[in-house]
């Protein structure tokens, strides 16, 4: 569980190193000096945040199911 964690962690960071250019966005700027950049930054947190958690629920079912099924394959 620990290392798919981290495998994402290293693979999100990989894809910011991507996105960097030396073109300056004027959007960007905008947001940033009315003070809503956080806002976006938020939305952003909160929608991987629910993701992630998403994926990990998901993930401790399927594991379970696996693992009733193998104990039913034993029985």
């Amino acid at each position: 569980m620990k290392s798919k964690i981290t495998i994402l962690a290293l693979a999100l960071c990989s894809f910011q190193s991507l996105a960097q250019g030396s073109e300056e966005v004027e959007m960007a700027d905008v947001l940033r000096q009315d003070g809503k950049i956080y806002s976006v930054v938020f939305g952003l947190v909160v929608i991987l945040s629910a993701m992630i958690v998403l994926l990990i629920r998901v993930d401790r079912k399927l594991f379970r199911i696996e693992h009733d099924l193998k104990r039913e394959k034993k029985a």
